[in-house]
């Protein structure tokens, strides 16, 4: 059977159910005792286990069975829930995770699991576990030991030999690599033996490796020492000593646990139909309401389908604007007629389409919890998250991209923002930190901020780092505002951080996070106060291509404002304008609100001179913000088509888009946003 055409079905219902293992799991960590959870887990890992297994993803079918055992002595309570366990269940997840992920890649799904199953059978036999340091680099393929090299190691050992793995980085400004190399080993020979090193010995004389390479050694020195001895080689950046634990290398490589993995397989291979049935049945029993056919009514559709549906529609918009136009140039009452039921049924269309599209920011914000748990765990600190507005609707295609920005802004906030507890505890703050991932609409746009209660930015050091770096000159930084410092964080290779981890630093790769946010037609703005916190704001299209605007004109130009930013309209004397500030406002039900010129902001030359006695007012707002929007007249409320204007006019100032009218003219659409600071 060609199990191909269900492919997509099976990557979709693994995400689903591996999201809802991740969710559970962190709600199980608040609520250890709770016995219902851990059903839920169990349920989602004996789905995916059937599925995976029926697809013939042995390795994804092996971890999975592994993980269900560990689950079922939870819920027969003969196990308790710890920190440690749901942080070896959390790796599995992950590993499941990426098998899923090479999958949907086109690749075969397989991954070495070896390590993290041995540590779940250890829990399941009731031994000793614990989640090694460092484990995700030992793990990774280049550190795979033959059963050779392994007996080796072992010898060595009982010679009184310490087995290391050493990783050793050359500088960026390394010129002779071979050079290096040949002379770390001569140290390394000094002080013990060389059993492998990865690349290879003749690539590292060729000199095809990047910049770092590993060396595995047997010696009686210690850690310290091997240290401080390869560092008196010239040209390095680092050294990094591991001891390695043979007896877990025995647990990689042993034929026993090969034998315990094949069986494991065999038996999930066996048992996954029969009991993904039972358990069917079950749930049948237990909620007879849920599994009625009714509940279930929905089907899924591939994106680009919806795409190409969305183009067609927007050329539908387009021609009904002209014959909305038509018919009121004709003043033909059938003609008429027969249009306004056209508007009716294709707003109702419409409406259905984009909904279709739409969907919850919450897609994306709920794998950052155990992201959070985990990065801060690693990096010694606490951190809460707390998430408002999951609900928010986002267009699909922006949802996809604005995962890989938020992930890294979010390793940013915990690894330069939040201090360590000892830190916070001395300054007066509370041990643990708090990150506040927001979400709203406003007008046509969406915004995702990224809070922090850390230590914030210091405008100083980001001024004299990019002074220093030849970002800017003094005279130029001395006219820089706040915001505009801050900004420069988001230079290329721009970083402030004393040390660079490899988690992040505070610049390095923001920009990549800038460029991707535009790219989306989005933007990016820092606020921030030294030792109180820094945010990220995000500002993103909704990409919805039709929108309900408020045409308007000045002199012969025609402007659209979003229906969405809209509050109202007025129309007021010219003396009801006031001056505070040096800005002209205006007093709107006892608040004072900001008159901006659209004729000025947009440089339209106008015949009249002379200031009119009435001015025209569309009042906008950008969530608490509002401004007065001056025109010359209202035309009036139209759907229209959102085109983009391409590259070359992407970064005009206010102006989101422009779309065609019935007429064949062409109005601009106003961002309100851009016009309210």
């Amino acid at each position: 059977m060609d199990l191909n055409q269900y492919l997509d079905i099976f990557l979709e219902e693994s995400k689903e159910h591996l999201q809802t293992i991740n969710n559970q799991l962190l709600e199980l960590e608040k609520h250890p005792a709770n016995i219902e959870i851990v059903n839920e887990i169990f349920r989602s890992a004996h789905t995916l286990k059937g599925m995976s297994a029926t697809m013939g993803y042995e390795d994804l079918a092996s971890l999975t069975h592994q993980m269900e055992n560990v689950l079922d002595l939870i819920r027969n309570e003969k196990l308790n829930v710890t920190t440690n366990l749901l942080d070896i269940i959390f790796r599995s997840v992950e590993y499941l995770e990426e098998m899923v992920l090479s999958i949907s890649e086109g690749g075969d799904g397989k991954k070495d699991v070896k390590e993290v199953v041995a540590l779940l059978i250890k829990i399941e036999k009731g031994e000793e576990y614990s989640l090694p340091t460092n484990s995700k680099e030992q793990k990774s393929p280049e550190h795979f030991y033959d059963s050779y090299e392994i007996t080796i190691l072992q010898q060595s050992e009982e010679q009184g030999y310490t087995p290391y793995e050493v990783t050793i980085t050359l500088r960026q400004d390394c010129l002779l690599k071979a050079a290096r190399v040949f002379m770390v080993f001569e140290v390394v020979e000094g002080m013990g033996e060389v059993i492998k090193s990865n690349p290879s010995v003749d690539l590292l004389e060729e000199e095809k490796f990047e910049n770092s390479f590993q060396i595995t050694m047997v010696s009686k020195e210690e850690v310290s020492s091997i240290k401080e001895k390869i560092m008196k080689v010239s040209e390095l950046e680092k050294v990094n000593v591991i001891k390695l634990d043979t007896q877990l290398l025995v647990t990689f490589d042993g034929e026993s646990s090969v034998e315990a993995a094949v069986e494991e397989i065999t038996s999930a291979q066996v048992e996954a139909a029969p009991t993904t049935s039972v358990l069917e049945k079950k749930e049948e029993k237990s909620t007879p309401v849920k599994g009625t056919p009714g509940s279930n009514k929905t089907i899924r559709v591939s994106i680009d389908r919806l795409d190409g549906l969305m183009n067609l529609f927007e050329e539908l918009v387009i021609d009904r604007g002209r014959l909305e136009q038509i018919s009121k140039d004709l003043n033909e009452q059938e003609l008429i007629e027969t249009v306004e039921r056209m508007s009716r049924i294709s707003n109702d269309l419409q409406n259905i389409i984009l909904n279709m599209r739409m969907v919850p920011i919450e897609t994306v914000f709920n794998r950052f919890p155990r992201m959070v748990r985990q990065l801060a765990r690693d990096l010694g600190k606490k951190v809460d998250i707390e998430i408002i507005g999951a609900e928010t609707e986002l267009d699909r295609t922006v949802m996809d991209e604005i995962g890989d920005p938020l992930v890294h802004l979010l390793r940013n906030a915990i690894d330069h923002g939040i201090e360590i507890p000892e830190i916070r505890s001395r300054n007066g703050k509370p041990e643990e930190g708090k990150i506040t991932l927001k979400a709203y609409h406003s007008g046509n746009h969406v915004f995702i901020e990224i809070m922090d209660n850390g230590a914030g930015i210091s405008k100083e050091k980001v001024l004299n780092k990019a002074i220093s770096k030849g970002v800017i000159t003094q005279q130029e930084g001395e006219r820089l505002s706040e915001q505009e410092v801050y900004q420069l964080i988001l230079s290329s290779g721009f970083s402030t951080a004393e040390v660079i981890s490899d988690i992040s630093g505070r610049g390095v790769g923001l920009d990549v996070v800038k460029n991707t946010i535009e790219s989306l037609g989005g933007k990016i703005t820092i606020d921030s106060l030294e030792g109180a916190g820094t945010t990220f704001s995000i500002q993103l299209p909704l990409t919805l291509s039709i929108i309900s605007v408020l045409l308007t004109e000045i002199e012969n130009e025609k402007y659209a404002i979003p229906l969405s930013s809209i509050i109202e309209t007025a129309i007021i004397k010219k003396e009801e304008i006031l001056t505070a500030h040096n800005q002209e406002v205006i007093d709107f039900r006892g608040k004072i609100v900001p008159v901006v010129y659209l004729e000025k902001v947009f440089e339209v030359h106008k015949q009249q001179v002379e200031p009119p006695d009435f001015y025209s007012l569309v009042l906008v707002k950008k969530g608490e913000k509002i401004a007065a929007l001056v025109v010359d007249s209202f035309i009036g409320q139209q759907e229209v088509v959102l085109k983009g204007l391409g590259q070359y006019l992407n970064s005009t100032f206010a102006i989101s888009g422009a779309t065609i009218l019935g007429d064949g003219q062409v109005a601009l659409i106003v961002d309100c946003n851009a016009l309210i600071k």
